[in-house]
């Protein structure tokens, strides 16, 4: 099974969200990516768990996205 995963970087709160519209459920958050990755994979086991059709496994495919606003003063 092939799953992606969301993360996407929410500048207000400061932190990583994770989502996926593969897994019914999926939603951690976290202020480290790699943290959140690693929270994202025990989630994925305990949330497949409970599926009727369970898969021998789930490949993991992350899409990260983060935007950030640079201030240009004086210019040129």
């Amino acid at each position: 099974m092939d799953c992606n995963i969301k993360l996407l970087w929410d500048s207000d709160a400061k932190v990583w969200i994770a989502t996926s519209d593969d897994i019914r459920g999926l939603v951690l958050e976290s202020g480290s990516f790699d943290a959140l990755i690693e929270r994202v994979k025990i989630a994925v086991e305990d949330l497949l768990s409970f599926e009727d059709d369970k898969p021998d496994y789930c490949d993991l495919r992350f899409i990260s996205e983060r935007r950030d606003r640079v201030l240009i003063s004086g210019g040129i």
